[in-house]
């Protein structure tokens, strides 16, 4: 696993990957190291960071620890990357409106990505609680905007949430945090769907979960197929919204995707 590392560059055929990994600054002084890795070393190294979420259980999220000189660096960084961008495409950084873009640039994708700054447990925040509740509870119509991890532009919609509690109850503004977190990030909208019905699975142990997202997709709008007016519905049914029809049935009436 990479770790203590500013820079690693991997060389094959002529071309160079930079990779930068923020992990080993501490006490405001930057480490130094760099480990240069071949096509024979490659695959021993996890290129996507040690921090990176695999499941819900796991608590670290990538940006979690970032300390204030981490996210300096950060910033200084992309905002030097966002110039390259620029200039690649033809412009002139240095006119007048494009002066403090790139920096604009590089907070604006920190903000845009901040759900690698928190985890759900940290949103949760102890807020479960113990309810002799059976009923239904949905929240729907939650404004989602994400990034599609293939060409990082956006896609965004609503989400709709639903669970049927077993003794348990989460409060209601932490279902809008959970999608919060996963939304801001790179995602795809099939496992951002997935994640945030795995993580209210494991905080409060219900009878089922249901959760629906329906977002348009810049990457299909402004370009490939530019269907302006497509959108994409995915669901991740756990429990006895699986397995019960009339469990679903019920959720996708309230939720209106019927």
């Amino acid at each position: 696993m990479i770790s203590n590392c500013d820079c690693i560059n991997i060389t094959q055929d002529k071309k160079t990957n930079v990779f930068y990994n923020f992990n080993g600054i501490k006490n405001q002084e930057e480490n130094k190291e760099i480990l240069i890795l071949t096509e024979s070393n490659v695959d021993q190294y996890d290129l996507h960071n040690g921090n990176r979420r695999q499941n819900i259980s796991d608590d670290n999220a990538l940006r979690e620890n970032d300390t204030q000189t981490v996210h300096d660096n950060r910033l200084k960084t992309m905002t030097s990357f966002y110039k390259d961008i620029l200039i690649s495409i033809g412009e002139d950084p240095t006119r007048e409106g494009l002066l403090k873009t790139p920096k604009r640039a590089a907070e604006a994708m920190l903000f845009f990505t901040k759900g690698y700054e928190q985890c759900v447990s940290d949103v949760l925040n102890d807020a479960i609680f113990e309810e002799k509740c059976e009923n239904m509870v949905i929240v729907k119509d939650i404004d989602i905007y994400s990034l599609c991890e293939h060409h990082l532009v956006p896609f965004f919609g609503k989400v709709s949430v639903g669970y049927l509690p077993n003794a348990k109850v989460i409060g209601l503004s932490k279902i809008a945090r959970i999608v919060e977190v996963y939304s801001r990030r790179l995602q795809v909208q099939e496992r951002l769907t997935r994640q945030i019905a795995e993580a209210i699975q494991e905080a409060v142990q219900p009878r089922g979960v249901a959760v629906i997202i329906e977002c348009a997709h810049m990457c299909m709008v402004m370009r490939g197929a530019q269907k302006v007016n497509s959108r994409t519905t995915t669901s991740a049914m756990l429990g006895v919204f699986r397995d019960d029809h009339k469990s679903r049935e019920e959720f996708l009436s309230l939720a209106r995707f019927t």
